[in-house]
């Protein structure tokens, strides 16, 4: 690929872009067969001839669909440009423009600049950039107008190095730039993060003389903000006239208070915010959005009951803001009450209150929604269809979400990759690759996701070979580098399967330094196996290594304790007390009658803490009737073994379960969520429970579901 700064060197000969696109435009204009007034199931094409068209039209115009091409115009006798810009606007599809374009060029009419601009800005706007690309290239001469259209058009689908590209052809044949196309030129070089070209697109306008215009100079400050140079866009909005106007300065503002707040100077958002000289609900909107992306929710609360006039905009940051940020349960608490306000929620509204139901297992919840999407009769867009497929797969309601994920028309390569992700962290491996294979032959280009997807499904199910063919197939047939996500996959697989040396052997093959994770995976499964010598390697590998996260520490940590060296483990703990690194607090969420009910290891504040005790009490009783023993060495603690005993008592999954068992009818299923991995005692505790209560207990951890049936677990026990 060559270099950006290459762009503005003149070639040495021009270059032109072709598409299949233009090769059948030529050859319809070469034809220029008659039509006939037969029937197509394709919208009809009409003849050169003028009365022939009206007559095509009236025939067919009864039967066919309302979003045909015959219904959007009945051409005057003499086609004009207005007819035919009218068409253009009228199209619903591209192949309807596609349609147009022939008849365009039927009428001899190919070479106005007026429906030129037009079909090159209505093809960029269906995402066929190939199309506004020959269109562009077979139109001459060219002009500013079609340059715009097509800079724009490429800016707009991110092709950003194609934009520039056609900025420099521009300058080449003589055409001066204008207040128009500097500011998608100035995206175009923050979509490529180049900060020198940046710069000096910013003297040419300051050579063009257009740098007061308010549209450049609000995409100099956005430039510059998404660039990370702060310091030029605040320069740029001092030397700015009109950024006291009250009535035309608010975008300015709005956009140097979000590049504030990207970059986490919150002071100075609000500085700006408050000597703003006109605050709209976009500025409190944007403040509020700022304070919760640097984890501020307080703040953001704040500010949010301070709005002197709330809007479906400001509810949808409040409702992705708590969601983000782990508090799901006050995500689905602002949905419902902007719901009892009145306020109609948006798409993406609904996406981000979906997605707060699908971290803590809200199915209820996520039902209720799902019906409100039917009741309004809300399109299943492919972002709704995703993010209710996503919720389904979550919640432990795998059927619903094939369900869902089948009635959805418009599947994106993110569509695909939810529903493969949810039949493999559901165990469904068989499942997760025919999907894998409809996509295909969908016509989908798989991703380095989709195969994690699938080599998730491959761990879990424990088919190793399968497994490693896709991820040969990444490289071979998709030339995808595996990034260190894969290799940990492999070796996990692996290592579950009790192949230990090939997995060493496999990460002594790597083509890059493993990295904690890596280490940690063969520790894991060499810990599982009670391969204690090589288990003592992983773990020196591991020391080489400097921990990078807070979870790195505490692996370490649990490593030192799982071999029993306590003093080690303890060392670990001081280490990451010093340098201020803190655990993540684990939980346990189950959903009752609507209300989630959140636990944590050893609570006794739930209102039911006592009647949920006896009834832990009870269930451990039983178990142990049936052969269950509490697995001590899964508290990584140097403590006796009563006390040990007491601590695996009150893990929070214990303690859903108990509560579940207390509030549910018998026979319901009982689903719980796990914001972390489950110990190996709750996992045999599981397994009994589910046998004495005759229930079936579905529970989600960080890595996969466990669904319990009749004393077994559908992991087989490898998780």
């Amino acid at each position: 690929m060559k270099s950006l700064h290459a762009l503005f060197k003149p070639p040495s000969s021009p270059t032109k872009t072709t598409t299949s696109s233009s090769s059948t435009a030529t050859t319809a204009s070469k034809t220029r067969k008659p039509a006939t007034s037969s029937s197509s199931s394709n919208a009809p094409i009409p003849s050169p001839n003028p009365p022939e068209i009206t007559t095509t039209i009236s025939k067919t115009s009864e039967n066919k669909p309302k979003s045909s091409l015959s219904a959007l115009f009945i051409p005057p006798t003499t086609p004009t440009e207005a007819h035919f810009i009218s068409l253009i606007h009228g199209s619903k599809t591209i192949l309807q423009l596609h349609q147009i374009h022939a008849q365009i060029i039927i009428h001899n009419l190919s070479s106005s600049s007026l429906i030129t601009t037009q079909l090159i800005s209505s093809s960029s706007l269906r995402k066929s950039i190939n199309h506004s690309l020959a269109v562009f290239n077979h139109h001459k001469p060219k002009n500013l107008f079609t340059f715009n259209a097509l800079i724009r058009g490429l800016t707009t689908n991110s092709h950003f190095f194609n934009a520039i590209f056609h900025f420099r052809l521009m300058l080449r044949s003589g055409i001066k730039p204008d207040r128009l196309t500097y500011p998608f030129v100035l995206k175009s070089m923050a979509g490529l993060f180049s900060t020198e070209l940046g710069m000096a697109i910013h003297c040419m306008i300051l050579r063009c003389g257009i740098e007061l215009d308010s549209f450049v100079r609000v995409s100099l400050v956005d430039m510059y903000v998404k660039v990370e140079k702060l310091g030029s866009a605040f320069k740029v909005f001092d030397e700015s006239p009109e950024r006291f106007d009250s009535g035309s300065s608010a975008l300015l503002w709005n956009v140097l208070i979000k590049g504030c707040c990207k970059a986490g100077s919150m002071k100075k958002a609000v500085k700006l915010f408050k000597a703003m000289p006109k605050k709209e609900n976009v500025s409190w909107s944007t403040l509020i959005d700022g304070f919760a992306k640097n984890g501020d929710m307080d703040r953001a609360m704040e500010l949010f009951d301070q709005m002197p006039e709330k809007n479906v905009v400001s509810w949808t940051t409040m409702v992705d803001g708590f969601s983000r940020n782990g508090d799901s349960e006050k995500a689905l608490s602002m949905f419902s009450k902007m719901l009892e306000e009145g306020v109609r929620p948006n798409a993406f509204t609904i996406v981000s209150a979906l997605s707060a139901c699908a971290k803590i297992g809200g199915l209820e919840a996520g039902l209720r929604i799902h019906k409100y999407i039917k009741d309004n009769g809300l399109h299943l867009t492919e972002a709704l269809g995703t993010a209710l497929v996503d919720m389904y797969a979550k919640c432990g309601n795998i059927e619903s979400a094939s369900e869902v994920f089948g009635e959805t028309e418009q599947k994106s390569i993110r569509t695909w990759t939810v529903m493969i992700w949810g039949w493999a962290i559901h165990g469904h491996s068989e499942q997760a690759i025919a999907c894998f294979k409809q996509m295909m032959f969908a016509g989908i280009k798989p991703d380095e996701v989709v195969f994690l997807a699938l080599l998730t499904a491959c761990m879990h199910s424990g088919q190793v070979d399968i497994g490693l063919n896709f991820f040969d197939s990444m490289r071979l047939d998709y030339c995808i580098e595996p990034s260190m996500k894969h290799y940990t996959l492999i070796v996990d697989m692996l290592g579950r399967s009790g192949q230990l040396k090939e997995a060493l052997r496999f990460i002594e093959r790597m083509p890059m330094n493993p990295d904690f994770v890596i280490w940690g995976a063969l520790f894991c499964a060499c810990r599982a196996h009670k391969k204690t010598k090589m288990a003592k390697f992983a773990l020196n590998k591991l020391l080489k290594l400097e921990p990078t996260h807070t979870g790195n520490y505490i692996f370490l940590s649990n490593a030192y304790a799982a071999l029993g060296q306590w003093e080690d483990a303890e060392r670990v703990r001081v280490l990451m007390q010093n340098r201020g690194v803190h655990k993540n607090s684990g939980w346990s969420c189950i959903e009752v009658e609507g209300q989630v009910h959140r636990f944590v290891s050893g609570d006794h504040d739930h209102k039911d803490s006592k009647a949920i005790c006896l009834k832990l009490e009870e269930i451990m009783a039983g178990a142990v009737k049936q052969g269950y023993i509490p697995g001590t060495e899964w508290v990584l603690h140097n403590m006796e073994q009563e006390e040990k005993e007491d601590v695996l008592g009150s893990h929070g999954e214990k303690l859903a379960l108990a509560f579940a068992l207390i509030c549910t009818s018998p026979g319901m299923t009982i689903r719980i969520v796990k914001n972390l991995q489950v110990c190996g005692d709750c996992h045999s505790l599981m397994k009994y429970a589910s046998k004495i209560s005759q229930r079936e207990i579905m529970l989600r951890d960080m890595k996969r579901f466990h669904h319990f049936k009749d004393g077994s677990c559908s992991c087989r026990d490898h998780w």
